[in-house]
């Protein structure tokens, strides 16, 4: 089995900085890609910054120039360094792994159990 495990939420004021790591770990062949997903209070969880193998990272326009995406290990530990943090980012923030198991060719998808967000305005 994939365990994908984040660390690091907490409480901060606008302006402020977080950073959040995950790592996975398990049965893990390939890693393909590595994702943050917020999900603010009441809405839906949209994805806020993916890397995928060869380091290629994109973000979504509300973070971009102010979060940025990092990888270690070859990738099965990412970094998401959150700068000048805004009310709007305050919620949950999930961490998702692509990868391909070592006991078969299909990707599958493994997910965190979620950090906490609270910026305060």
């Amino acid at each position: 089995q994939v365990q994908v495990v984040e660390s690091g939420g907490g409480s901060v004021q606008a302006g402020g900085s977080l950073r959040l790591s995950c790592t996975a770990t398990g049965t893990i062949s390939r890693i393909n890609a590595m994702a943050w997903y917020h999900q603010p209070p009441g809405k839906e969880r949209e994805v806020v910054a993916v890397t995928t193998a060869g380091n290629i990272v994109k973000y979504a326009d509300s973070v971009e120039g102010r979060f940025t995406l990092s990888s270690v290990n070859d990738n099965n530990t990412v970094y998401l360094q959150m700068n000048n943090l805004r009310f709007e980012d305050t919620g949950v923030y999930y961490c998702a792994a692509q990868v391909v198991q070592v006991d078969g060719p299909k990707l599958d998808e493994f997910w965190g159990q979620g950090t906490q967000v609270t910026v305060s305005s």
